[in-house]
């Protein structure tokens, strides 16, 4: 059995610690705000596994087409000897880049969670003997510093997550990575694009309403954590299409004037009829857009893939 390592670069405490910041800082502010992150505890990512099977949800199964059309084509591009995947979460759709990836010898998943780090190792080491996996439990929007592995390195950064990032906190992120890669190392990024308004909030907004009890279940985390009386009932669930930013706003809209009590931060929040909590940013990319972006980082745009239905986008960026 190859080695499996495990470096945690967070405090065992820093989630609980995070938490309190951004609730306390998010709802004692004009407009409201709370952080994605939060939507995924275990019921929260039982849910988001869920959105992912929807139909009107494109993403993931378009984005797994081009990974199973193109790998071929990013191995050879990369001739990559380790591969660095942030936000691993379950390493699924990783499998399609480790069968292509004939020199591979290191893989370094990234994530929050311990559980979800250890249990995909374990799958892929079953798989994979000879592949050594060094996890970290880090929050890669924090940098980044990444253990001594064999070059050339591909860090992968999958699912359109980029798009959770606001502009500027892109710009951040994008330098972080450039800073942990060798000329000549890669990355793989996966973006959602600009499409027609009705199937993007439709991918945010089903007809079920998964979408809805993803997006409530951060009212139950922070009810469990911090002792709060969210009533996930007081609210509804809204997915709008920014225009100007190009991006889908979800939001939590109070259906009549409350207050809510958080025992744990010393507070109480009020709510007046119709105000809104916004949850997550989800901004979709044009071609043109991600090269700015990357070049800006010191990351040269040198492969441009979609789907065949051209909803969805992988980019391999070259650090110069």
């Amino acid at each position: 059995m190859s080695p499996f390592l495990l470096t945690r670069t967070l405090p065992e405490d820093a989630t609980d610690a995070d938490l309190r910041a951004d609730v306390l800082h998010g709802l004692t502010r004009t407009p409201k705000v709370l952080p994605p992150k939060w939507f995924y505890d275990a019921r929260g990512s039982e849910l988001f596994e869920e959105i992912t099977r929807l139909p009107e949800y494109y993403p993931t199964r378009a984005e797994r087409e081009i990974l199973i059309a193109r790998a071929p084509e990013i191995a050879a591009a990369t001739r990559a000897r380790t591969l660095v995947e942030l936000g691993s979460g379950s390493s699924e759709k990783t499998r399609h880049l480790l069968d292509a990836l004939p020199a591979l010898e290191s893989y370094v998943p990234v994530d929050v969670s311990e559980s979800a780090l250890t249990a995909a190792a374990s799958a892929l080491l079953d798989e994979r003997p000879a592949l050594s996996v060094h996890a970290l439990i880090a929050d890669f929007t924090r940098g980044l510093a990444l253990p001594g592995t064999p070059g050339p390195r591909l860090v992968a950064f999958l699912g359109g997550t980029i798009g959770n990032l606001l502009p500027d906190e892109r710009a951040v992120f994008l330098k972080s990575v450039r800073s942990l890669l060798a000329p000549g190392d890669a990355l793989l990024m996966g973006t959602d694009l600009v499409k027609d308004e009705a199937t993007l909030v439709a991918a945010y907004d089903d007809a079920q309403g998964v979408t809805a009890a993803f997006n409530k279940n951060v009212l139950s985390v922070i009810d469990r954590e911090l002792g709060a009386d969210f009533d996930p009932g007081d609210f509804d669930h809204v997915a709008v299409w920014d225009r100007e930013h190009e991006w889908i706003e979800m939001r939590l809209r109070a259906r009549t004037a409350l207050t809510v009590k958080i025992p744990e931060l010393d507070i109480a929040v009020p709510f007046e009829a119709g105000e809104e909590i916004r949850t997550e940013v989800s901004a979709k990319f044009r071609q043109d857009g991600v090269r700015r972006e990357l070049g800006g980082a010191g990351l040269d745009l040198r492969e441009w893939w979609t789907d065949g239905a051209g909803r969805f986008a992988l980019s391999l960026a070259v650090a110069v």
